[in-house]
This record gives structure tokens, sequence and C-alpha cells, in this order.
């Protein structure tokens, strides 16, 4: 028996893809082992968001030929869409196999086995011109209370910081009953809580024959027995309507947990990252889910130091960013991506400027989060239970409320849903149940 061993670089939607490619393997008879081991096989699904994602894609490449020379290793994903060429030529990757086609892994590996170790193996279709959605699924997940679902593909966008619609090409969407049976699958294993995910979720239809949206998605997991929760991945502000939010109200399976990404709280910067929004609009999308739901968790990602932002475009976004007052917000500087109109922008900022301006962001980020986490105190919360863990020398049992709010019991099983009414937190960031 042939080992395997797998490692994940970037999104939610790698990690998916990576669960998949280790079911494929796992069906075709190979023994799954840590990537820290010894294997035949090393499958590394890789990432290319950033310079920085690249860099590690390759360290991580050449680290698993270190150490089994005589191992496979399989490049995927993202990185290999953007950079096959310079992989064709690197010593240390036997077979690179792009997006759409990781489906097909377990064939590749045992084609290249037959001819016993041939030549390196280039599998890269011109990802911009496919309308294939790549058919890979999942009937079991690590995790055993949460399932993420991959329903959407690709993107259409053009931020000009990202690279993602040249790696992962135009949208495309899941068939819904596919998504339908494998939801089905999972909730009849005991998973209670559905991510659906995608690189530009909010897409999700527009390219399929019959008129299908994001909500028809959501109906139809709401609608399958087991599933108890039902949380989305990031939207694009604009599908914040009324209509939307009210929708997403009546069905009690969801939770009131939104990640809607805002980059910049500067209109100015946002139309350099050809974000098609302003900042009032997106200001419009957290007003209506707060009048639709009742304290929701709003989130978001911001991007500090991109190319022209000046101090006042700065002090715009904090103060912006301070206006909403998020739950969480995911800081990252500006990594410059080769490829993208924003590497080639004049007034590249220092990287000591975003270094001061990401710690300044960071620090208002853990006081709105503590705030919003103190908030529940003293209210009835539910929590789905997912994992026993040792806090200040004692022994508890943690999950999340509907809110993704993290909390703690002493007693508890893994997989419960528990009610009740937290009344300190034993950490910044945990609250006792």
């Amino acid at each position: 028996m042939r080992t395997a061993a797998l490692h994940n670089l970037g999104c939610k939607v790698n990690a998916y893809e990576t669960e998949a490619m280790q079911q494929i393997l796992e069906d075709a008879g190979y023994q799954i082992v840590d990537f820290g081991d010894k294997a035949d096989v090393y499958v590394i699904n890789t990432c290319s968001v950033t310079n920085v994602a690249d860099k590690k894609s390759r360290q991580m490449l050449h680290r698993a030929k270190a150490k089994n020379p005589e191992a496979v290793v399989v490049a995927a994903g993202c990185y290999v869409q953007a950079a096959a060429e310079r992989l064709e030529e690197d010593a240390g990757v036997d077979l690179i196999i792009g997006n759409n086609k990781k489906k097909d892994l377990a064939v590749i590996l045992e084609n290249y086995f037959e001819q016993k170790r041939g030549e390196k193996g280039s599998y890269v279709i011109d990802i911009a011109h496919t309308g294939e959605y790549e058919d890979l699924h999942i009937n079991r997940i690590s995790d055993h209370t949460r399932a993420f679902i991959k329903i959407q593909d690709g993107c259409n966008q053009f931020c000009s910081y990202c690279i993602i619609p040249y790696t992962r090409g135009r949208i495309r969407s899941r068939e819904i009953a596919d998504i339908e049976k494998e939801v089905k699958a999972l909730a009849g294993k005991g998973y209670r809580e559905i991510v659906l995910t995608g690189i530009h979720l909010s897409s999700y239809g527009k390219d399929l024959r019959e008129e299908t949206n994001l909500l028809d998605a959501v109906r139809l997991v709401h609608g399958i027995e087991g599933v108890e929760r039902i949380r989305l991945g990031s939207l694009e502000p604009r599908i914040v309507t009324r209509e939307f939010a009210q929708a997403l109200k009546e069905m009690p399976k969801v939770c009131p947990h939104f990640h809607l990404s805002l980059q910049s709280g500067c209109e100015a910067t946002l139309k350099r990252m050809n974000r098609h929004y302003t900042p009032e609009e997106y200001l419009e999308g957290c007003r209506i889910l707060r009048e639709v739901f009742e304290n929701p968790a709003i989130t978001t990602d911001v991007i500090v130091g991109f190319p022209g932002e000046t101090e006042e475009e700065f002090e715009e976004t904090r103060e912006f960013l301070k206006k909403v007052h998020f739950y969480e917000m995911h800081i990252f500087k500006y990594s410059r991506r080769a490829g993208t109109r924003a590497d080639r922008m004049p007034d590249q900022v220092p990287e000591s400027v975003k270094t001061a301006r990401s710690e300044a962001l960071l620090e208002m980020e853990r006081q709105m989060s503590l705030e919003y986490r103190k908030s529940f105190l003293g209210k009835k919360c539910e929590a789905l239970l997912e994992e026993p863990e040792v806090i200040g020398g004692k022994r508890y049992v943690t999950g999340h409320t509907r809110e993704y709010v993290r909390i703690a019991v002493e007693n508890g099983c893994r997989g419960e849903i528990v009610t009740g009414i937290p009344e300190k937190m034993l950490t910044d960031e945990v609250a006792l149940l």
C-alpha cells in the first residue's frame, strides 16, 4: 500500500479541495500519513494570492522532496496556474496539476507509476476559458461538527491587487442537486453546521442554465434534515439588500454572522482597488443587517498600505472602521503580486509605514472584538460544542454561538448544542457559559 501526505496552503476553498483530494486517494487505496512523515506521495495544494504565498508554495514543495527524495511530489492548485512553466523546470516537482484537474489526481498518479515514474507530467488547462465546475466532493471531514461546502469557483471582479481571476478563472457554480446530495450525506453522518463557501460566493448561480442564486442554495440546505446551522462565507457587500437580509432572517437555521469584505474605508482607495462600491454603500449594508438581525456579528478584511494610500486616506479608513464597529477584522499589509495592476502602480507604500498602520488597526480590532464578545454577557446564548480545551489549567469543552463568539462549558460533549447565560470572560476571547 502506498502512502500519501497532503498539505494545504491558502483559503477555505483550498482546504475543502485538499479534503476532497485526500478522500480521492483514500478511495484509491492510499494510506494517508502526516505531512511530517516519510511518504511515497506528497500533494501540496498551493496558493498564489500574494508573492509571499508563491514563495511558501515553493518552500513546501522542496521541503517534501527533502523528506523523501524518492517520493512523487505533486504541486496542485493556484500557484500551478500562475507559474506552470517555472514548475515544469523545477527538479523537485514531479507532477503539476492545475485547478479543475484535481479530481483526476488518483488517475494521474496511477498513470505516472504505470510508466515506471515517467517524465514529469503537466495537467494544466486554460482556466480562463472553461465553464466547467470541477466535480470535487467530500463525505467526511476532520471536524465532526462543522462542514465547509464549496459551491462556487472563479471570480469576474478583477480587483487591481488580485491574481485570483487568472488562477481560478471565471465564475462557475455547482449544480444545486449536487449540493443537496453532499449536504444530505454529511448531515446523515452527524455534521450539524454547514458553511457555504466559494471564491466569489455572491455570484453563485449566475452562470447556471436555470435561474438560481445564493438564496436558493441556502433555502435548499435549510430544508435538509439534520442540519442545525448554516453559515455563509465571504460576501460581496452589494448583495446585502433588505430583501436579501429579510429572506435570510426567515430561515432560522441561518446564523447571524456575516463576513462582508471591505478592504478600505476610503472611496479614493477603493476606486484604485477596482472595488465596485463606496464606503456609504457598504455602511448601508451593515445598517440593514443590524436592523433585520439582533446584534449580528459583522466581520471584514482590510488592506493597509495599498499603493498611493496617503496618511489622510488611511485616517479615512480608520474613522470608517470605528463607525461600522466590526466584531472582527482581518488586517493585511498590502503585498505586491506580479501580474496585477496594483503591482505596476506608482507610490508604493514603504514596509515600515504598512507595519505601523497594521499595528494601529490590530489594536482597534482587539478592542472592538472584546466589546462585542462582552455584549453577550448576561444574555441567553446557544452554542455548538466542538472540542475539549484546557484554559487556565482547567478542562473545558469549547464551541461557538450562532454569532461565532467562542464559549466554554465545564461539562459537555462534542457536537452537543447547549444554551445558557455567560456571566464572565475566561479570557479576552472566551466566555464561560
